[in-house]
């Protein structure tokens, strides 16, 4: 605990020591320290735990599927967590940048003395919020792939989805700020569009797909219709 809580109010601590003015975090409370290190630690264990928990996510859905989708399922849940530790380590990169903009506008001749139950909250909604945001490109190629979402669909309602992806984006950012919203929004939309160019990419071999099979059944139709007439 003691090392991760550290890493986490270090941004705070540089900003008091880099600018001259008092920046530290206090606990307001005699439980109050005891109580952070429960959350903290909780926290460690979600992150460290979510490929067991991610799985179990795709592994509620497995016995309703076929083989063949089973393995898909399998390659999702691979991707999914390395997606959901990219979101948490942006959001672990970006936090000193976040902390240094936002707490610039405090007042000349101000301190901020940060509330440790306000600040832990803030960080800790922010890492998870990142990386369950992550997750989104992956459920939408799973809803492609299981033929539910054609990538069509999702290039015709474009701007739909780029506003409900801003939207979430500040909804999710605990911080309630533009730049907070701005560093969730700007990876999302790059996966969007990987996400979207896979799609496109499944559409166009699961056409292929369709129109060999069409073909083949069609060329078994016209090698049995002189076997019937006889």
């Amino acid at each position: 605990y003691m090392p991760v809580f550290n890493a986490l109010t270090k941004p705070v601590m540089d900003v008091g020591n880099e600018d001259g003015r008092l920046a530290t975090i206090n606990f307001e409370g005699v439980v109050t320290p005891f109580d952070q290190m429960v959350q903290v630690s909780v926290f460690i264990g979600l992150l460290l735990s979510c490929p067991v928990w991610l799985y179990q996510l795709w592994a509620f859905i497995t016995p309703g599927l076929k083989t063949k989708e089973r393995r898909i399922a399998l390659g999702f849940m691979g991707a999914s967590v390395p997606l959901f530790l990219g979101g948490v380590v942006l959001a672990w990169l970006l936090l000193p940048s976040a902390i240094e903009v936002l707490t610039g506008f405090t007042p000349e001749g101000s301190a901020n003395v940060i509330t440790a139950t306000v600040y832990l909250a803030f960080v800790l909604r922010l890492m998870l919020a990142f990386g369950i945001a992550f997750l989104i490109p992956v459920v939408l190629v799973g809803l492609n792939m299981t033929g539910i979402l054609p990538g069509k669909v999702i290039i015709k309602y474009w701007r739909i989805t780029l506003f409900l992806i801003c939207v979430f984006a500040a909804m999710a950012a605990p911080g309630g700020d533009a730049l907070t919203m701005f560093y969730m929004a700007a990876p999302l939309l790059v996966l969007f569009g990987v996400a979207v160019g896979i799609c496109l990419l499944n559409d166009k071999r699961r056409a292929r797909r369709n129109a060999a099979r069409e073909a083949s059944v069609g060329e078994t139709a016209d090698t049995a219709t002189p076997v019937e007439n006889l």
